[in-house]
């Protein structure tokens, strides 16, 4: 039978799309306390099911898919502008496909505004009235408002009106790095992605005995368990390590490790690998907010996805990638690995010179670069010691010398000198462990 967390949970997925949600009317309706009412709305809101805006409250919304995460429901816009809603308060949760700015003729304003679409414009009130009647949401700049007529029929369309006090040039700018952080993140692959779900994943109960962990071990080839609770919470983990030795008939809770190290679905893929190479774990639990299993994830789908990754063109570069696509590697002595950068606009801080957080993505990738000529693999950064790190002049051209003190199967160290001209400007020791691709 499902928890009364749960009931709430399967009640706020019923709604209907745009539907108003409040804690003490969720409450009245399924006879819980108010607590439990907030608890399962903040985790219904961590779903992406419902969304909390200031002046307006907490509304049923579209769950969006991965695809189409660069698109930006009104409700967001709402935050965005930090606007206030004039009309049309149900459509909120509708995403739109464009934005126009209506900077121009009425007539050639309406060839671009279409059904979907964010017209952003001043105190034009036929502008607005048309805009809605196309299909179109109305985004008013400069804090005016709108006509009753154009209310009325946005609240009939159930199309927002919403006002802000920013100038079209300050939201036109805003929405497009919503947009762009929308697409930076969606490259971001999260738990969410590859875990195996809980239907597919083979777990333990605090009532099974030690025999049952042979039986999985038989017919996974896997060596450690999740063990879960009545509540179909995580309370341990279970490795051959704890089962050798012990009868057969023993409960798992008595051989079992506690409190054991899980993830949740929101976790990126890059930091759950971080754990588990660092911990050698080779599985962990997936979790909800409230430690309920929700299924497994394996080091080695960490790693398959992360090779993917590498393999995948770039929609919105990071610092990292605009700092890095500049290195250019070039001959050196002997065996010398050697790389030059031009100091870049984006490359620097508010003074004109190279900024601290460039120059550690810089060394982390010439190190990287370096190590994948020596062995087949990537690495993953325990430790950056900056030495020092003098003002690099913007457009100077610099020169970065990786060196290897030592490296392990696992582990390696390397020096880095990163040199303008004849000088010497920054110098670094990272010490990373290394990932083998196989």
């Amino acid at each position: 039978m499902p928890t009364k967390h749960e009931q709430i949970l399967q009640h706020i997925e019923s709604l209907a799309v745009g539907s108003k949600i409040s804690v003490r009317g969720i409450a009245k309706a399924l006879h819980v306390s108010e607590g439990t009412a907030y608890r399962a709305i903040k985790e219904a809101e961590n779903q992406n099911l419902v969304s909390t805006m200031e002046r307006v409250g907490t509304i049923r919304i579209e769950k969006k898919k991965k695809e189409n995460i660069e698109k930006l429901t009104f409700a967001e816009i709402l935050n965005i502008v930090d606007g206030q809603v004039l009309g049309g308060r149900e459509g909120l949760y509708k995403t739109l496909s464009k934005f126009v700015i209506g900077a121009m003729k009425l007539e050639a304003m309406m060839r671009y505004t279409e059904a979907g679409s964010l017209l952003i414009v001043g105190n034009r009130t036929n502008a607005h009235e048309l805009a809605v009647k196309e299909g179109a949401a109305v985004l008013i700049t400069g804090g005016f408002d709108t006509t009753d007529t154009v209310k009325k029929l946005a609240d009939e369309k159930k199309l927002p009106v919403i006002s802000t006090s920013y100038d079209t040039f300050t939201v036109a700018t805003m929405i497009n790095r919503a947009i762009y952080d929308q697409l930076i993140k969606k490259e971001i692959v999260m738990v969410d992605d590859i875990y195996t779900s809980l239907k597919d994943s083979k777990y333990l109960t605090t009532a099974d005995k030690v025999e049952r962990w042979y039986e999985l071990n038989s017919e996974t080839k896997h060596n450690r368990y999740p063990v879960i609770d009545k509540q179909n919470r995580v309370v341990g983990i279970v490795t051959s390590k704890d089962v050798i030795g012990k009868d057969p008939d023993v409960a798992i809770e008595k051989v079992m490790t506690k409190n054991p190290m899980t993830v949740n679905k929101t976790t990126s893929l890059a930091n759950a690998a971080h754990v588990m190479v660092w911990e050698g774990i080779e599985l962990m639990p997936v979790v909800d907010s409230s430690q309920k299993l929700q299924g497994i994830i394996s080091r080695q789908d960490v790693l398959k996805a992360l090779q993917h990754i590498q393999r995948q063109p770039q929609v919105g570069e990071t610092i990292d990638d605009l700092a890095t696509t500049q290195l250019k590697s070039v001959e050196g002595e002997g065996n010398a690995h050697r790389l030059t950068s031009r100091v870049t606009p984006q490359m620097t801080n508010q003074l004109g010179t190279m900024s601290y957080g460039v120059f550690v993505s810089l060394i982390t990738e010439a190190s990287s670069r370096m190590l994948r000529k020596y062995k087949k693999g990537d690495l993953v950064v325990e430790n950056i010691s900056v030495y020092f790190i003098k003002p690099v002049q913007l457009e100077s051209e610099i020169e970065i010398i990786p060196q290897i003190l030592e490296v392990g199967r696992k582990f390696a160290k390397v020096d880095v000198e990163v040199h303008h001209g004849s000088a010497i400007v920054g110098k670094a020791l990272l010490m990373a462990q290394l990932i083998d691709r196989g």
